[in-house]
């Protein structure tokens, strides 16, 4: 079985979403002793921002490509390679300004690749992903989940969510802990309610 472990926080040691992304992946480990793991550090190794010198290769050009379009290709075609030899997915997903960070929807736009994740039918959009599991280590400093109001303003996990159902995966499990800004025990419950989450992700 092979896992790819994704990490995108900015905060390095400190950062929350990192810490459960190795607990998650320990755990996972400790159930599936068969499990590789892929490490992908989207800080470390962020790919750039979609162009279109990245999507020229997608529009079915193949000739004269510039040495720029080919350097693009080759970094997406890397991290789309990736992704789909995965049979789990963990990805560590803070919540920056309501959405997730720039680094994780780089990767989003590099592995969002017609007939490779998705393709379009006569009866529309079908996913070409499936069959992975994918746990997301959501961490957010205030609460969101509890109310309307703060389930409308974030676009983390409704996003992931969203977009990896449009490549074809039915199994998104969610860790979370939320409220980690807002003092010490309002963390600490947080990550007794994220370790409820992992106990039930990894099994």
């Amino acid at each position: 079985m092979q896992l790819l472990h994704i990490d995108s926080a900015i905060t390095g040691a400190g950062s929350v979403s990192r810490q459960l992304t190795a607990q998650i992946v320990a755990a996972w480990k400790a159930s599936h002793a068969d499990t590789q793991v892929d490490y992908l550090d989207l800080v470390a190794d962020a790919p750039g921002h979609f162009t279109m010198d990245a999507m020229a290769p997608r529009t079915g050009q193949t000739d004269g490509l510039s040495d720029v379009q080919q350097h693009e290709n080759a970094v997406s075609e890397r991290l789309v390679s990736q992704f789909l030899a995965a049979d789990v997915v963990v990805i560590g997903a803070p919540l920056y300004n309501f959405s997730i960070p720039s680094q994780l929807k780089a990767w989003v736009d590099r592995i969002a690749q017609p007939g490779r994740t998705f393709r379009y039918t006569a009866t529309g959009p079908e996913g070409l992903a499936k069959g992975k599991t994918i746990i997301i280590a959501s961490t957010r400093g205030g609460i969101y989940s509890t109310s309307d109001a703060g389930r409308a303003m974030e676009h983390q996990e409704s996003y992931l969510q969203t977009v990896l159902g449009f490549f074809g995966v039915t199994d998104v499990r969610i860790v979370r802990a939320e409220g980690v800004a807002m003092g010490d025990d309002a963390k600490a419950q947080a990550l007794v309610s994220a370790a409820r989450d992992m106990a039930a992700a990894t099994a």
